[in-house]
């Protein structure tokens, strides 16, 4: 387990000069000017002699307005004494808020509080809906999103995933507003319209998260709840139904009790960002996966995942994210094996690891970022660094490890002693390994980290494709139809008695896009026989299907320039992308829709 010091680029506080014991948010929400307003209290000890500076992460939309202390040993009698501050830029995703310490203060080893006024305006953690950009349509919304360092513009803090506190928030709302948070306990005052909320178990930074808008909920199991806007709650529930508990049970089966409590849902609008969001007890997830029934238990089952794998036992830094989400991806496909069979998770892998190996080909063998344990260079924001290799060569990096141990059940027992012995803490990679190595004392004697060429210290720091991929051939029955439907495409004139065999409809929403994925390998298409063909044979199937599926679909015709499919491109693009949107996958140019070069490397983001 990671002890301090230890440095995290991405921070410019100096968290490793004090133990953070617990903090409290107090906030108000105005919806009109899109502020919250309120106040932060740290409980915090010094750790290390002669420390006369307190140094927090803060961001230019974060406003500071005041800041005190209580002294050790004072009452609730006594004046806080006012401290002096100063803000520093930091990097071009945050600053540096340095808080001058009296010396008194500063006794090792003894606790003070520090109390700071502020107002959160138009951050990057903060993303403010007005009505037409919601589900409803008639009241605006508000979330938080702190995932990877955007938590410094919601309220100051160490913002490294190396610290984790308890805490504990008020949040004052306008009458018919709802608050969600990250949090194990909440309660309502509603004569005060105050939401109170607690989490019991230390959590870093990012997954401190807020939501508040028109939301009501239903119960879907004895310990989960999902929450959305009024319109879209029953498709939730149709969409959900009972499987929140069985997914909860399986994993319970594998890797432990399920550490924080509760398991709830909130469903948000598609301005979200990015698919989904692992905040302990409280998952956002975008409302639009609602479309595709095995988008949508593959994403829950992830975040489930990350209860255990991201949240319990959390990357002490950035440079190990593979921690957390090839864990987590790891978790979920186990999961998903004893919930759906092998032969839809070997699936599911399949056209994961294919976008891997095209992001790479687009990238090349030699992209930095294709590390597990990607080096940082100062200014660099983490959140630009989250991609396939993280989820999907840390997949592999685990299935190799099982494959060390010979059975999966054993490696399932060591996932377990690893949860055990890191519950709440934050680890490196080699926290991870020593423990492996220490938990089969066999692999450690014949040296199983170091064999020619699979060596441990080159699958965290080496280049390029994963060394190992684990065994895929149980979903050859989901597989070979689709293998076999684009060899059938790659003729110039296919025989349309042969195509009339695959019927698209009964597959799989993940059988559709691997199709997809691979005649997207092919594009630009002709227009003549081939796309004519595609668009006559599939666009009205494809236009009903989700939206994971539609925009492969869409990227075919535009990079393929088909202009009979173009409308359903703009169509597509009004509906889905906001002006909050981050990403796009199409760009206008002079009147034109074309695709960019990046588009080969698009992936599902997710928690």
């Amino acid at each position: 387990m990671v002890e301090c010091p230890l440095v995290d680029v991405a921070s410019a506080s100096n968290f490793q000069s004090f133990q953070l014991n617990h903090f409290h948010l107090d906030l108000r929400l105005n919806f009109t000017l899109k502020e919250m307003t309120g106040w932060l209290v740290l409980d915090l000890v010094p750790i290390q002699p002669g420390i006369d500076t307190l140094v927090l992460d803060t961001h230019p939309s974060l406003l500071i307005h005041s800041i005190d202390c209580k002294m050790p040993g004072s009452t609730q009698l006594d004046r806080p004494v006012s401290l002096t501050y100063r803000v520093d830029p930091f990097t071009d995703y945050g600053s540096s808020l340095n808080i001058s310490l009296p010396g008194v203060v500063v006794q090792r080893g003894k606790g003070f509080q520090i109390t700071l006024r502020f107002t959160t305006t138009d951050g990057p953690a903060t993303w403010w809906l007005d009505p037409p950009l919601t589900c409803g349509q008639s009241q605006p919304l508000v979330f938080t999103l702190g995932h990877s360092v955007s938590n410094r513009s919601f309220f100051p803090c160490f913002d490294t995933p190396a610290v984790k506190s308890t805490y504990s928030a008020t949040v004052r709302v306008p009458e018919g507003v709802m608050v969600l948070m990250s949090a194990t306990r909440s309660s309502y005052s509603k004569p005060d319209r105050v939401f109170h909320f607690s989490m019991q178990y230390p959590v870093p930074a990012y997954l401190v998260a807020l939501v508040a808008g028109e939301l009501k909920h239903v119960d879907v199991g004895p310990r989960s709840r999902v929450w959305a806007e009024p319109c879209l709650l029953s498709c939730a529930l149709n969409k959900l139904g009972g499987s929140v508990e069985r997914w909860l049970a399986v994993a319970e089966d594998l890797f432990g009790p399920y550490p924080w409590g509760r398991y709830d849902i909130v469903f948000l609008p598609p301005s979200f960002p990015i698919v989904a969001m692992e905040n302990p007890c409280l998952t956002f997830i975008i409302s639009s996966i609602l479309e595709s029934r095995d988008f949508l238990l593959i994403d829950v089952i992830h975040e489930i995942s990350h209860g255990w794998f991201g949240n319990a036992v959390t990357n002490a830094t950035w440079e190990d994210m593979w921690l957390s989400e090839g864990l987590a991806t790891y978790a979920q496909r186990r999961i998903t094996t004893l919930a759906y069979g092998e032969a839809f998770t070997c699936l599911e892998t399949r056209f994961r690891l294919d976008a891997l190996h095209r992001q790479l080909r687009l990238l090349g063998d030699d992209s930095p970022v294709s590390k597990l344990q990607v080096t940082f260079e100062p200014g660099v924001n983490p959140s630009t660094l989250m991609n396939l290799f993280t989820y999907e060569k840390g997949f592999c990096f685990a299935s190799y490890l099982c494959k060390l141990c010979g059975d999966v059940s054993r490696f399932d027992a060591f996932l377990r002693a690893y949860i055990s012995q890191f519950k709440f803490s934050s680890v490196v990679a080699e926290d991870l390994i020593e423990l492996f190595l220490d938990f089969f004392p066999a692999l450690k004697e014949e040296g199983a980290a170091h064999r020619e060429g699979l060596e441990f210290d080159r699958w965290l720091g080496g280049l390029g494709a994963p060394l190992y991929e684990p065994d895929l051939s149980a979903g050859g029955v989901l597989t070979r139809p689709v293998h076999q439907l684009c060899d059938l495409w790659a003729d110039p004139a296919p025989d349309p008695n042969a195509l009339a065999a695959f019927d698209l409809s009964t597959w799989t929403s993940f059988q559709t896009v691997l199709f997809l994925d691979r005649m997207l390998d092919r594009c630009p298409l002709p227009h003549g026989t081939v796309m004519e063909g595609l668009s006559g044979a599939y666009s009205r199937l494809l236009a009903s299907q989700s939206a994971e599926v539609q925009i492969r679909w869409l990227q075919m015709v535009v990079r393929s320039n088909y202009p009979p499919e173009i409308p359903a491109v703009r169509s597509f693009l009004h509906k889905h992308v906001s002006t909050h949107m981050q990403k796009a996958f199409l760009y206008v140019h002079d009147g034109r829709i074309t695709g960019k070069k990046q588009d080969e490397s698009f992936m599902i983001i997710y928690g």
